[in-house]
């Protein structure tokens, strides 16, 4: 695969095929939510190591979600706050939503705040996503870097800068809706 156009990468994405674009925290890898094994397969990911959906808006993550919640509206306002930004909101997930996760009833969802990758989630729709490096691996934050480690990915290399570093380099801060409220999992780039 080479560094592709915008339009080559969602057709790419579109079509179940592995991608990775810029975000405001560090480069995805992305797939469609179907595809979830092919993540874990190219990475050497763990399958207790979740993958987080990644949405242009809030109405694309609720048929992964437990919407019939009691919490739902503090959710809503939460995400209202947060997105888009470096925050994962760990989530209840639907019969659907734990489908993505072997072994999991919960679901991190996010917006990123960049606008390269809301333009290409606003043509594919909802997509599982993770960091771009191999497990255990620091993040590659160079898109040149990326079509290097991983050739069989549709990588985005147009309108962009490919050997410039991408993004904060820091992860987003993963908070997790509890019984007794919000529990900081990860802290990242954004105080909650």
């Amino acid at each position: 695969m080479a560094l592709v156009s915008l339009a080559a990468l969602v057709a790419g994405a579109r079509s179940g095929k592995l991608v990775s674009f810029p975000t405001d925290t560090v480069p995805a890898l992305a797939v469609r939510p179907d595809r979830s094994a092919d993540i874990f397969t190219l990475k050497q990911r763990s399958l207790d190591k979740p993958l987080i959906l990644m949405a242009a808006s809030w109405q694309e993550f609720l048929p992964f979600l437990d919407t019939s919640h009691p919490a739902l509206e503090t959710w809503e306002q939460v995400a209202q706050k947060y997105f888009a930004g470096a925050v994962t909101l760990v989530l209840p997930a639907s019969d659907r939503g734990c489908k993505l996760n072997q072994g999991f009833k919960t679901l991190g969802v996010r917006i990123p705040d960049s606008k390269m990758a809301i333009a290409i989630l606003q043509q594919t729709g909802a997509m599982l996503t993770t960091s771009a490096n191999k497990s255990n691996q620091p993040p590659y934050r160079r898109m040149l870097e990326i079509h290097d480690a991983f050739p069989s990915v549709i990588t985005l290399g147009d309108g962009i800068d490919i050997t410039e570093q991408s993004g904060s380099g820091l992860p987003s801060t993963v908070v997790e809706w509890t019984t007794e409220g919000w529990l900081v999992r990860r802290q990242g780039a954004v105080n909650f």
